[in-house]
């Protein structure tokens, strides 16, 4: 059965970060985040992927305010988002000129939900500080909470080599690699203090360090969680596309979560032809499910095959089955509250089929190559019926609907 709440590991202790309606922190569920791909000033583009990655299950949603254009269709945006009944948090991402577009408009400022903001790139020497400071004013003045997100791609090369070159007169010298770690930490917790002093509060505050080699981001995050009680946004940045990306941001993610650390995510997928946004939110709500931190749907457990599976019947039923939980979410949702944790088996030959199914809240059987043309029915961990014939498809899906009626109907 599903893994119950005790069994979770222990999330690292952050204070609550209100985002408009949503609340980042360590007492609230690890939240999901997406970011368009579209110039912000297309606003009915803009306006599309939005609503797109919301109804995905994005909880916050970022985009590119880099010119004036971008920041003048930010308002515009927000106020059709919210004319739809949509209040999801929109935030502002903002590099090398987001002190200036913040102060010429001061509706956008107003509107969006939270700023973004890179210390690598906000400006050189003393501008750095004072740039920085205007965001963190206006911040205040409106009551925005702030990301600060270091990467390592725009790291802010005079803290790096402040740091290497004192690495270089230390008597044994750590390696490269380690001082950009170093430098990566030190640049958000430096931008975080100097953001406090301020007089932005704790609960506004927001720190990410994206790398993308897996290992190095797992080290930078682990090692500054143990440095810091600040929220923390999690992501793997250039992770790739299709299997590569989603296997390394799957490896990444799931590492530092099982230690308890993580707020909020982002899965940064390469866009791929006729491929939606939204596939990056839907592979974080998988991460998330898989290792029992949030449900989204009922999961599917179906075996790979084998020698035994000669029939592709029970590859066909399990697809199936996912469409129709696809269709009838939305439904479900709505009249079965809690069915999402539903755990459902669908299994093609007798070595593990009749097992899984018994684990599962509900499970079918399905014969292998040589085995007697039947399909036992599993609920709560015992058999139920046996299915046979041309319709098993159609009356196991008829027991699905049944026992998810049964079992959640009355919990509202």
């Amino acid at each position: 059965m599903s893994k119950s709440p005790s069994q979770l590991p222990p999330r690292r202790k952050t204070p609550s970060v209100p985002i408009g309606p949503v609340q980042l922190g360590s007492q609230h569920p690890v939240a999901i985040q997406s970011m368009t791909d579209t110039p912000t000033s297309e606003v009915v583009k803009t306006l599309e992927q939005t609503v797109e990655l919301i109804e995905a299950g994005s909880e916050l949603v970022r985009w590119t305010v880099n010119d004036d254009d971008a920041a003048k269709a930010v308002p515009h945006i927000i106020q059709r988002l919210r004319d739809r009944g949509l209040k999801t948090p929109i935030i502002g991402d903002f590099h090398f000129n987001g002190h200036t577009l913040l102060a010429k408009y001061p509706q956008t400022a107003k509107t969006l939900d939270k700023y973004r903001i890179n210390p690598g790139n906000v400006g050189r020497r003393e501008r750095h500080d004072e740039n920085f400071a205007e965001i963190i004013r206006i911040a205040i003045a409106n009551g925005k909470a702030v990301r600060i997100g270091v990467n390592w791609g725009s790291l802010d090369q005079e803290l790096l080599t402040e740091l290497m070159n004192k690495n270089a007169r230390l008597r044994n010298p750590q390696p490269a690699r380690e001082v950009t770690i170093e430098a990566m930490m030190q640049s958000g917790l430096r931008s975080a203090q100097y953001a406090q002093k301020l007089g932005l509060p704790k609960n506004k505050i927001v720190l990410s360090c994206k790398m993308s080699v897996l290992q190095d981001m797992v080290e930078v995050y682990t090692k500054i969680a143990r440095q810091c009680d600040y929220a923390l946004h999690l992501g793997l940045t250039e992770a790739g596309g299709d299997i590569q990306g989603i296997a390394a941001s799957s490896a990444a993610l799931a590492i530092l979560l099982q230690q308890g650390i993580g707020d909020t995510i982002r899965v940064s997928l390469t866009p791929q032809p006729k491929v939606k946004r939204s596939r990056e939110v839907e592979v974080a709500k998988a991460i998330l499910q898989a290792m029992g931190l949030r449900y989204f749907k009922p999961s599917v457990t179906s075996c790979p095959g084998c020698g035994r599976t000669s029939s592709t019947y029970f590859q066909d039923l399990a697809q199936d089955i996912n469409a129709h939980i696809g269709v009838k979410m939305s439904q479900w949702r709505q009249l079965y509250p809690g069915v999402e944790k539903l755990k459902i088996a669908v299994m093609g030959c007798v070595v593990n089929g009749p097992g899984e199914s018994r684990h599962a809240d509900i499970g079918i059987s399905l014969p292998g190559m040589s085995e007697n043309p039947v399909a036992p029915v599993y609920v709560d961990g015992k058999e139920f019926v046996v299915l046979r014939g041309e319709r098993i498809k159609d009356e196991f899906i008829s027991i699905l609907e049944k026992h998810i009626q049964k079992k959640f109907g009355n919990n509202f």
